[in-house]
């Protein structure tokens, strides 16, 4: 049947407001890309050309040996290895600690919201205080109870680490998700037999890929962009790549090279950045579905 006709006028294509709102976008577009082209071509300069302070002018050659040097040949003290290492830190440390916090984040929201277990509100609300409290505060602690179990200056240690701090966010975007389907399918299929993990793996999980996908860009862009948690647990063999840039920007012998600095800053950036832009239509989808609901 045929929705009824918008009899009013048409929109103006062109108006005052529609020109304002356009003149804001670009600005406040080019107001957050100055830096990032600032960096870029920076990088792109040889120290001559830095020197000259003209840092928005284009390179005059593009020169591409700072970001060679950025990559394998920068010095953090005496060890000029550049932050190669750190890539694979990072990428040791982000990618089973993203796996575990879903996996386990999803359980949780799971079983809170559709099993709801003898004290699952009281148990709901304290994760959520934990996940409230400030990082700093929990530093000493962790060093300790990481210590005794002998995990402290690990990889393994770190990965834990980053799982427990990204449950609360993790089991409360999983909880207002699953919140929202229909109880009855889960007793539907109680009642045709299935369990606590048969309903998890073969009805809910599927459901939540909108969530799963929303949830782990988020979990992967926090883990690799970590500083503190990674300076303070990883362990000086294990150290990701961020805390290597902070050696590599803050070790000066010599002449200070910013296109190297400005290169190794965008190597550490380049990956979030690359999984946002290929896959934010998804992370967009999965928002639109399930992370405003609850």
């Amino acid at each position: 049947m045929a929705g009824p006709h918008p009899n009013g006028p048409k929109p103006a294509q062109i108006t005052a407001g529609r020109i304002g709102l356009y003149a804001f976008l670009v600005v406040a577009a080019l107001f957050f890309l100055l830096p990032l082209y600032t960096m870029v071509v920076t990088s792109l300069k040889s120290m001559d050309e830095i020197r000259l302070g003209q840092i928005f002018a284009l390179p005059a050659t593009l020169d591409f040996s700072a970001w060679v040097t950025a990559w394998s040949g920068a010095c953090m003290g005496t060890v000029c290895v550049g932050i190669r290492s750190g890539f694979w830190n990072s990428v040791a440390i982000t990618l089973p600690a993203v796996a575990l916090s879903v996996f386990i984040g999803a359980v949780n929201g799971y079983a809170l919201s559709l099993w709801r277990p003898r004290g699952a509100n009281l148990l709901f609300g304290l994760l959520m205080a934990g996940g409230l409290i400030p990082y700093q505060i929990f530093l000493y602690p962790m060093v300790r109870v990481m210590a005794n179990v002998e995990l402290y200056n690990s990889l393994a240690g770190i990965i834990l680490v980053h799982v427990i701090f990204g449950l609360p966010l993790v089991t409360l975007l999983f909880r207002n998700y699953f919140v929202s389907v229909p109880e009855e399918l889960c007793k539907a299929a109680r009642v045709d037999g299935a369990g606590f993990w048969r309903i998890f793996f073969e009805i809910m999980l599927p459901i939540a890929v909108p969530m799963v996908v929303v949830v782990s860009m988020l979990q992967f862009t926090g883990i690799w962009n970590d500083f503190l948690l990674g300076l303070v647990f990883a362990g000086r063999d294990n150290l990701p790549m961020t805390v290597q840039l902070n050696n590599i920007v803050n070790t000066t012998m010599g002449e200070r090279t910013y296109n190297v600095n400005m290169a190794a800053t965008i190597l550490t950036a380049v990956v979030p950045l690359a999984i946002y832009f290929l896959s934010g239509r998804w992370f967009v989808r999965g928002i639109a579905a399930g992370a405003v609901k609850g």
